[in-house]
């Protein structure tokens, strides 16, 4: 019997099961559609949008229902921590999606991993990155201003490498609370993202925001958390590295004074320092970053960002 002959027997006289089973396969070889409507989809998107340029901090809010008792959130290679809402609501969590300053502008996905008791499962959101327009400056200067020697380059990669290893820690309690606030009054420059091209050669683009002020003027806390780290480094001078939990550390450079310790836990509007002109800076100004999950982030995104109602309920 050939296959042709075969394949009519089994539609016509064969079980039931086989002829349904069949039928099915000649219709999907014919029409391309979906015979399953009810199967599980991976659409990404399919749970929301947001959009947000370079440099940018997102708010990102996801419906979890009740039963939720970890979620985690990948975009780009970076993990995302969600907390619990403040607000006491029990089936919706927050997190703070931090767009670098470098990262690829078009459509990318967020994805959120929501483990429940006896449970996980797996939400997609479209994340669309808008490219930002950063200043170019353009510098001529004597080489031996530019180009390090090997000491002074073995200690800037070493102080590099020891930056790096902080901020991959991510603690998991949440201790800031609330807006974040500026840590120095005075004059920006606009100087986010910008890249320095000097004699010739682009340099790596400004991952903070410099503020002008008077020398000695006092520096705060952006937030609650935990002074993580205080340096005395080549570039930056003298600096405080705060840690703000959930992967979220702010970073005050070129200090001439710092007033607190590694491991002292701070207060949002304490002071942890003086505007000084330490390190390689031309002239007193606060040089303040902001990474959140390893994103290089403009420090003033996040404190135009609505945070009030992710203020801690009780301490």
């Amino acid at each position: 019997m050939n296959s042709t002959r075969h394949l009519q027997t089994l539609i016509v006289g064969g079980r039931p099961y086989v002829r349904a089973m069949m039928a099915v396969i000649l219709l999907a070889s014919v029409f391309p559609v979906d015979l399953f409507p009810n199967a599980p989809h991976e659409i990404q998107g399919a749970d929301g949008q947001y959009s947000g340029k370079q440099g940018q901090v997102l708010l990102v809010q996801v419906r979890t229902g009740s039963r939720a008792t970890d979620v985690t959130g990948r975009f780009l290679g970076r993990t995302i921590p969600f907390f619990t809402a403040p607000d006491g609501r029990s089936d919706r969590v927050i997190g703070l999606l931090g767009i670098d300053m470098q990262d690829k502008p078009g459509m990318h996905e967020l994805t959120v991993e929501v483990h429940e008791r006896n449970a996980a499962r797996r939400l997609s959101y479209s994340v669309l990155v808008l490219k930002e327009k950063y200043p170019i400056q353009h510098l001529t200067l004597p080489s031996e201003k530019v180009d390090l020697d090997d000491e002074n380059l073995v200690r800037a990669k070493t102080e590099q490498e020891r930056v790096k290893t902080v901020l991959q820690g991510v603690s998991r309690e949440r201790l800031w609370d609330g807006p974040f606030v500026e840590p120095v009054q005075g004059e920006t420059a606009g100087a986010f993202g910008r890249t320095r091209v000097i004699n010739g050669q682009a340099r790596s683009p400004h991952n903070g925001e410099d503020i002008s002020a008077p020398l000695g003027t006092t520096v705060v806390a952006m937030n609650n958390g935990i002074a993580q780290l205080t340096v005395d480094h080549f570039f930056s001078g003298k600096g405080v590295f705060v840690d703000h939990g959930l992967g979220l550390y702010s970073m005050y450079f070129h200090l001439s004074e710092v007033l607190v310790q590694d491991g002292e836990m701070v207060k949002q509007g304490q002071a942890i320092g003086k505007v000084g002109a330490t390190g390689r800076a031309t002239g007193p100004h606060l040089h303040l970053g902001v990474r959140i999950n390893g994103a290089r982030v403009n420090p003033y995104s996040l404190m135009k960002l609505s945070l009030d109602g992710a203020r801690q309920v009780s301490r």
